[in-house]
């Protein structure tokens, strides 16, 4: 080849490549990405008349007709985000009153907060291997499942434990094929429901495992949901959902319709729970306070751990009341909640420049800009109690166009929002009252909404009552991490003591139960109204069924990295490694009252599952120990076979003590000064028996005990105990000397055993009868 003819081949090469170039780089100038724009308020021009929303608009349209705002930001920074070209991204940078364009940055979210939380993300290597969760059940008595959602997908899992005997039923809109590796069983029990209410109108309601309510797919996905990365509601609590036993199986019971749960389909589910083979039974249901013997949970809790299944139920939403609790008998797992260290900030500003933060999931069409008319619901009905805003309640005349303020309390949180849009509101303030306090729990409201706490909401009913033209505006955040002090107990978390058997301390302990992001129905809205025809595949809701799937999905981590352990030592391992004070060593706040929390609102404390992974120590119990329970209790032999399915009679020579059920905390009823041996220098002595089981290497423990108050004298004996080898078991003796106090005063304490690496914790609650 002659050079001429090679240098030309070159040349045009080079304008070949250059012409791509030019192209490649005119097609990125053209590709639209997301850009955080910071404006300068103080520049904004006085022609807009304070109205910054209409100058983000159009100092944005300057440079783009198509371009829409994202979200705009009013408080902690002034601006908006927005999709832009390079080009019109260099354009809008220079701009008059343009502090910064900045271009979005990715950040790696791994959770949708729960298992970072708790720990997980961060300790991987602690966990047990993924091959031996997935050999772990968990079943979940609930409203059923909605299969087609990516928290249950099954990519990565082997085939199904060869131990499982279950069955994928099918019915309405759902079929054998909805069921695989990852969700290995379903079946739903309508019998009773039906009995109890006609027959299912299939119209509204599937006669099968699908989840027509939210609930079930919500604590399934809680406890053994597949990672799903992309994870939101509305873009709030963005990033990979997963479970706390990603790797574990689920099998689902459908027992609870939307008319209610009903015993009778309750017991067929857990005793078809039993017989499938799950080996964790996770229940967020409850009822009232019965004897053991009348109390379908429990017996069906009583045959399940029998047969080495643990079973964890939630502990009931009748907080802050003393008393209140669901589900306490000894075999089961009593799950109260706590709160996330996560929040969705919304903001209340009103017209006496005054502003409140609140709590929002609302994500919609955002109020206009500049303060709205602002009035209290009370003022604008025809109720006695119009500040509830009840369904029909509110005048139309008096709120169209205005900010509601709303007491909550008798109507659901977001049937309020509904009620004011009907009546024509344009937003909505839910104040608490005394009853709830502070405690703020988000909804993802039909309208503008910011829930705000009693002190915000009595601020904001005296700014109305004092004004002759109130207004406010509402603006809405995004989500806040590492918000402290973290945990607090829920407000509406059940709380001791245990009405049942006060000398059993309930609830056990509390975990995740405030904001949960989890799996959601396509039936049905994130508000679970038939108005709200918004769909998700994810929602965020509160309860303490929230947090009782988050305690089965870690026993089934436990369980997984000691199979040979009973369902006890794995509760055991959950509730003496739980925490009952922040870093700074404080305690665990109760949000009902701003005050410390006592072991009547956490039990043992909040959950810390890796901790839970090496206890060192367990309390361990067996069926017969729990049979000695009820003959302590003074069950007749019916009562006895009521409870546990067994034929036995308790022995009239063995003096039987509530006292000595190997239990994990303790619970310490005391005479007050008009009982036996009365008077006011009268003491009380009683003693405690415990026996711990070494489950970790050989190891000397000492104890070491405290107690809030001077009237109660704690001794054990003996005060250290070494253990040689795995498995060996160690019996302790605890006395308590108290000093006669007034009836109904409590006071707490708390007894440790450590061998310098294990803490093995047990909370002491005294109550003076």
């Amino acid at each position: 080849m002659k050079a001429s003819t090679f240098m030309l081949l070159l040349a045009v090469m080079l304008l070949a490549i250059s012409h791509i170039c030019v192209v490649a780089e005119d097609r990125e100038q053209q590709v639209k990405k997301t850009y955080i724009i910071h404006m300068d308020k103080s520049q904004m021009p006085a022609s807009f008349e304070d109205d910054h929303f209409q100058w983000y608009d159009s100092s944005l349209k300057s440079v783009s007709n198509s371009a829409d705002m994202l979200y705009t930001y009013r408080t902690i920074i002034h601006g908006f985000s927005t999709r832009l070209t390079a080009e019109e991204a260099e354009l809008l940078e220079k701009q008059p009153g343009i502090l910064s364009v900045l271009p979005e940055r990715k950040y790696e979210l791994h959770t949708t907060r729960t298992p970072e939380f708790l720990g997980l993300g961060k300790s991987e290597a602690f966990l047990p291997a993924s091959d031996k969760v997935s050999q772990v059940i968990v079943g979940v008595v609930d409203t059923g499942v909605w299969p087609e959602l990516k928290s249950y997908d099954d990519t990565g899992l082997a085939a199904v434990p060869s131990s499982w005997k279950g069955s994928c039923e099918v019915g309405t809109n759902f079929s054998s094929s909805s069921c695989n590796r990852k969700l290995i069983g379903a079946r739903y029990f309508s019998k009773g429901y039906e009995a109890a209410l006609g027959p299912i109108d299939e119209k509204t309601e599937s006669k099968s495992p699908r989840d027509d309510d939210g609930h079930g797919t919500h604590t399934s996905s809680t406890a053994t949901g597949s990672a799903v990365p992309g994870a939101s509601l509305f873009s709030y609590a963005s990033g990979t959902a997963r479970g706390m036993a990603p790797q574990a199986r689920v099998a689902t019971y459908k027992a609870c319709w939307l008319g209610g749960c009903f015993g009778s389909d309750i017991t067929a589910a857990m005793e078809k729970a039993v017989e499938d083979g799950v080996n964790v039974l996770s229940l967020s249901i409850g009822g009232s306070q019965s004897d053991y013997y009348r109390d379908t949970v429990a017996i069906g809790a009583f045959s399940a751990a029998a047969q080495g299944i643990l079973v964890s139920c939630s502990a009931g939403n009748g907080g802050p009341d003393s008393g209140s609790l669901s589900n306490v008998a000894p075999w089961i797992t009593t799950v109260g909640a706590g709160t996330l260290d996560r929040d969705f900030p919304a903001f209340v500003s009103l017209g006496n420049e005054k502003k409140y933060r609140g709590i929002s999931l609302y994500r919609g069409t955002p109020l206009s800009s500049g303060l709205l008319p602002l009035v209290y619901a009370r003022n604008a009905s025809t109720s006695s109690t119009g500040e509830l805003c009840s369904p029909e309640s509110l005048i139309p005349a008096k709120v169209a166009g205005k900010i509601v303020v709303c007491d909550r309390g008798g109507t659901p949180r977001v049937r309020k929002s509904l009620v004011v849009k009907k009546a024509g509101g344009l937003g909505m303030i839910l104040a608490n009252t005394d009853t709830y306090g502070e405690e703020l729990v988000a909804d993802a409201y039909l309208l503008p909404t910011a829930a705000v706490g009693q002190k915000a909401g009595d601020a904001i009913k005296s700014y109305i009552a004092s004004g002759s033209n109130p207004t406010a505006t509402i603006a809405l955040g995004d989500t806040e991490l590492d918000v402290q002090p973290s945990p607090v107990v829920a407000s509406f978390s059940s709380r001791g003591p245990n009405l049942i058997t006060p000398e059993i301390l309930k609830p056990d302990l509390i975990a995740p139960g405030v904001n949960i992001l989890a799996g959601w129905t396509g039936a049905v809205g994130p508000t679970g109204l038939a108005e709200d025809k918004r769909r998700v595949t994810f929602n965020i809701i509160s309860g303490t069924s929230m947090s009782c799937p988050h305690v089965s999905g870690l026993a089934a981590l436990v369980m997984a990295a000691h199979p040979e352990w009973s369902p006890a030592a794995i509760k055991s391992a959950l509730m003496t490694t739980s925490y009952t004070t922040y870093k700074t060593g404080e305690t665990i706040k109760d949000i009902a009252t701003g005050n410390p929390a006592t072991p009547f609102d956490y039990g043992a404390g909040h959950v810390d599952p890796v901790a839970a992974l090496d206890p060192g120590l367990v309390y361990d119990a067996a069926v017969e120990d729990y049979l000695s329970f009820l003959c302590a209790l003074n069950y007749t032999t019916t009562q006895i076979k009521l409870t546990t399915h067994k034929d036995f009679t308790c022995d009239s020579s063995k003096k039987y003590s509530l006292r000595d059920l190997n239990y994990p905390s303790f619970a310490v009823p005391l005479e007050t000064a008009s009982g036996k041996g009365g008077g006011s220098g009268a003491s009380t002595t009683v003693k405690y028996t415990r026996t711990l089981t070494n489950v970790g290497t050989p190891a000397t423990y000492k104890v070491s005990v405290s107690s809030q108050t001077p009237s109660v004298k704690i001794t054990v004996e003996p005060e250290s105990l070494s253990f040689s080898q795995a498995y060996e078991k160690k019996t302790y003796t605890v006395t308590f000397v108290a000093s006669s106090s007034p009836s109904g005063t409590t006071s707490f304490g708390r007894l440790e055993w450590s061998d310098g690496k294990h803490t093995v914790g047990s909370p002491i609650a005294f109550s003076w009868e």
